[in-house]
């Protein structure tokens, strides 16, 4: 393994670690806030906060089949086991969205047909909020170490903290309506519920997109092959290049590419202005960069 994937491999360790300790103690004083105050929706949203624990265990897993080389049975490495991680976090979102509206459907049911919620106890506002603030800080932390390591599941991990976030920011609506301003506000707790829900199952289902588009070779942006395109012509010497073939590959990207070189030049200095191309892209796109160039004489 290179130093540079031990160091992204480690990166990747300590942020997902990060987050593991920090939704295991806020999943357990949610939980005790929940049955403590009465809170439906907290207990709820203690749930939620546990399967952010699972996700954390995925990206460690996953992080560390990656990072391993190529070898005699995956050429291209094992980047896209990380690919599979970020779907498996997408499901998981999703699954909570779903959960989340089947319980604000029932509670919603309840009270439309005369039922009363509980009124939740002063624990539990104070639990969301913080849940909010913990899990926003948590966020922007791991989103921004993901993007610097150019690793989709911490991205997809960070956006759990969000999802996380999001619906204690409902819970803390709902309770603070049901605790402040009566019995007849109680509903606006699965009412809130349900919007939260409509923006974790965005997320999830932009993820699985994603990661679906990876799994099946999805080309690069239109804008990024252009970039590669730009790159590969700084010189003069190298000219029409076609059959540009593009894919992502966990956090390393594939590109094979075709170019015309005047034919009588040798096979040497054809081969400096390839070794060029790739010391280019590799310097814009990562050292991990997987690059084929096929050289064709100029008719």
């Amino acid at each position: 393994m290179s130093n540079e994937a031990e160091i992204r491999k480690r990166k990747i360790y300590h942020v997902t670690f990060v987050g593991f300790v920090v939704n295991l103690v806020l999943s357990l004083l949610k939980l005790a806030a929940g049955v403590l105050g009465r809170s439906g929706a907290m207990v709820a949203d203690a749930v939620h906060s546990f399967s952010d624990l699972a996700t954390d265990v995925v990206v460690i897993a996953f992080a560390r089949i990656s990072a391993k080389p190529s070898d005699p049975g995956h050429d291209y490495g094992h980047g896209k086991y990380e690919t599979l991680a970020t779907i498996i976090i997408s499901l998981a979102l999703g699954v909570v969205g779903v959960g989340i509206w089947i319980k604000s459907f029932t509670d919603i049911r309840l009270v439309l047909g005369g039922g009363v919620l509980e009124r939740p106890g002063g624990v539990a506002l104070v639990a969301a909020a913080v849940s909010i603030v913990v899990k926003e800080i948590l966020y922007r932390y791991t989103v921004r170490v993901g993007r610097a390591v150019n690793s989709p599941s911490v991205v997809a991990n960070a956006w759990h903290h969000r999802s996380d976030a999001l619906s204690s920011l409902g819970t803390l609506a709902g309770i603070g309506c049901a605790y402040f301003l009566g019995q007849k506000w109680r509903i606006a707790d699965p009412i809130a519920a349900l919007v939260v829900g409509i923006f974790i199952l965005k997320v999830a289902f932009d993820l699985f997109r994603t990661g679906i588009g990876e799994l099946l070779e999805q080309s690069l942006p239109a804008d990024v092959e252009a970039e590669i395109l730009q790159i590969v012509t700084t010189n003069p010497e190298i000219r029409e290049p076609h059959n540009l073939r593009t894919r992502r590959i966990g956090a390393s990207i594939a590109i094979e590419v075709h170019v015309r070189m005047d034919g009588r030049m040798t096979v040497e200095h054809s081969h400096a202005l390839t070794v060029e191309i790739e010391r280019r892209l590799r310097e814009r796109f990562g050292e991990g960069t997987m690059i084929a160039i096929h050289v064709e004489p100029i008719k």
